[in-house]
């Protein structure tokens, strides 16, 4: 975490909001969707602005994992073309973003939990955790607390095995969300979970009276609590964190990662 201990809050978010950002912000389109926050800079500028005109939203992370998973599930679709903020994760998106024409950098939901704390210290925002492990949960926070002096912390919770994003669980969870004052709430559930959660959540009753966003951060706790090791930053620069990935689980996410190759070589010959 040390390496957080310089981040300039001030240069990355205006000191007055400026227009109240939009679905239909500009866009790059890749794998279908539209890519509108290009930034670190932009994520903080957004959720700035839209906490600050009490208006709810949801952020994802566009990586080819879910390029795949939106070809085959007609809910991740519709989940996902309903999100206010979609970024470009990992470098095959970063690269096919490029070659449609944009500036795209790579935004990872794991590398924005701490500035995004930090932003919600500055301002007062409560945040809710939800997801992972209860142990990961307390150790990350911990460790967020840190390096963002006066974070409030509405809830920390960890659902269930096999918790059901649709199901009553969820619908329970998201009238604990809304009624405990949070102002964003870090969902770590792993895809589809969390961005079918935060779809819940923006069609439950209890968000109409609450302002909250939902920023899907996949495994970015498990990584901040050491209870996960990421890619050394070189990787993560030269865009082969998929490969540290797959080294150190190679039964579980050799499947996933042929998908994404066959994927990537599939959108990069326009099909």
């Amino acid at each position: 975490m040390d390496a957080y201990a310089s981040f300039d809050l001030k240069s990355r978010v205006k000191p007055t909001a400026g227009v109240v950002p939009k679905p239909d912000l500009p866009a790059v389109t890749v794998a279908g969707q539209g890519v509108n926050l290009f930034t670190e800079g932009d994520v903080l500028q957004a959720v700035h602005d839209l906490l600050a005109a009490q208006t709810s939203f949801r952020l994802y992370t566009l990586n080819l994992d879910h390029a795949v998973k939106l070809r085959q599930s007609a809910d991740f679709r519709e989940a996902y073309a309903g999100a206010e903020l979609i970024t470009a994760d990992g470098a095959p998106i970063v690269h096919l973003a490029r070659k449609a024409g944009a500036h795209v950098e790579r935004v990872a939901g794991s590398d924005l939990i701490v500035p995004l704390c930090q932003l919600a210290a500055q301002q007062g925002w409560p945040v809710y955790v939800f997801g992972s492990r209860q142990q990961v949960l307390e150790t990350a926070m911990g460790q967020l607390k840190a390096v963002a002096p006066g974070l409030q912390v509405a809830g920390l919770e960890a659902p269930a095995m096999g918790f059901d994003p649709n199901g009553e669980a969820a619908a329970d969870a998201i009238d604990r969300i809304a009624g405990s004052g949070a102002r964003l709430c870090f969902l770590a559930l792993g895809a589809p979970k969390q961005e079918l959660f935060a779809a819940h959540a923006a069609r439950h009753p209890a968000s109409a009276e609450a302002s909250v966003g939902y920023l899907c951060i996949g495994a970015g706790l498990d990584f901040i609590a050491g209870d996960v090791q990421r890619a050394p930053k070189w990787m993560q620069t030269a865009g082969l964190e998929w490969l540290w990935r797959l080294s150190s689980e190679p039964k579980r996410l050799f499947w996933r990662y042929a998908q994404c190759a066959w994927e990537f070589g599939r959108l990069l010959r326009g099909q």
